[in-house]
Formats: C-alpha cells, sequence, structure tokens
C-alpha cells in the first residue's frame, strides 16, 4: 500500500450535498486540498461520531481551502436517508459519496476483501492530485478531526516552503526545519 506522492486514479460517482445528489469525478478535486475519508457503513456506530466531528469542523476546513469526500460503499440514496434521519449526521454539509461499485474505495486500496466495505481510510489530497498524508484504522479506532487538521496545515505549510519539513508534534506558528548535513546527528 504504497500511496503517498501518488496521483489519484479516475473515478465518477453521486454524491448527497445541500440536499441534492450532484456527480463528482476525479477532475473535481483537482486545483484543491482535499480530503478523502472512508468508512465502513452508514447507519453503524462510531462512523457517525467520526463524521459530526468532521461535520463540527467544516468551515476550519473550508477556511483551509479544504473540501471534504466522505466515502463508503453505501449508495447516495442511502447517505440521503442517514441524513435525513441522524442529527448527528444531518450537519453534514460536504459531499457524502456513494461507492456501491468499490472503485474508489479499490483505488485508494481500501476495500476489505470479500467483504464490500471500506477500513477507516483518510488520504489528504494536494491541488495536483497527489496523495500527501494517509492513515488507516482497524474498525473500531475513531479518527480526530484536529489531528486530521494539525496533518493538512503541516502538509500545506511544506508545499508552500520548500526545503523545510514539520516535526513531530508541529503546530501552525512553531518553527521548522531545513535538512542539512549540519542537523544530521544533532536532533
Amino acid at each position: 500500500m504504497a500511496l503517498i506522492n501518488t496521483e489519484i486514479k479516475p473515478f465518477s460517482a453521486t454524491a448527497y450535498k445541500d440536499g441534492k445528489f450532484v456527480d463528482i469525478t476525479d477532475a473535481d478535486v483537482k486545483g484543491k486540498w482535499a480530503v478523502f475519508f472512508f468508512y465502513p457503513a452508514d447507519f453503524t456506530f462510531v462512523c457517525p461520531t467520526e463524521l459530526e466531528d468532521l461535520a463540527d469542523n467544516y468551515e476550519t476546513f473550508k477556511q483551509l481551502g479544504v473540501e471534504i469526500f466522505a466515502v463508503s460503499t453505501d449508495t447516495h440514496f442511502s447517505h440521503k436517508a442517514w441524513h435525513d434521519t441522524s442529527p448527528a449526521i444531518g450537519k453534514i454539509k460536504f459531499y457524502m459519496v456513494g461507492d456501491q461499485s468499490g472503485n474508489i474505495t479499490n483505488n485508494f486500496d481500501v476495500m476489505r476483501p470479500g467483504v464490500g466495505l471500506a477500513d477507516r481510510g483518510t488520504f489528504v489530497v494536494d491541488p495536483d492530485g497527489v496523495i500527501q498524508v494517509m492513515e488507516i484504522t482497524s474498525e473500531g479506532v475513531g479518527r480526530n478531526a484536529a489531528e486530521l487538521l494539525r496533518k493538512i496545515k503541516a502538509a500545506q505549510y511544506v508545499r508552500n516552503h520548500p526545503g523545510e519539513v514539520c516535526p513531530a508534534k508541529w503546530e501552525e506558528g512553531e518553527k521548522t526545519l531545513a535538512p542539512s548535513l549540519d542537523l544530521v546527528g544533532k536532533i
């Protein structure tokens, strides 16, 4: 699963967003930062807590120029039904992508073989369509929007400041590093 620094593969799907069904493709992702947030299924247990956390932080993602694409192998019709019946999911303003064919889930290599469900996979894609951050967690481990935002800020910083890198636990405004021979063995 060596997807870091690879370009996302072509896809097309229907999503539920802002009370409508909309068709999306990989072309809609190019030119902006994006998060592909894979989760196993609608109407489950950990998934709504993660999606609500993203929804509660969506404005901050937007301020960073990031669009969110929540993806499961459910249909866009199921996404609408869940959105209409769950207070947590009803907060969502980002794309809820139906991937019943499994094409997108397989493209990102998070399809559980023989199960038809996605693993909990998070991918940060830069404006060139290249994967810069990825995280895969097991079924029972929920993700954290605040940590995802920190990673996005770091990825954006590194993109905008060639020759600099962000050390562990880096937060926006903190010191970065400029890798060189002078630093070898001194950190």
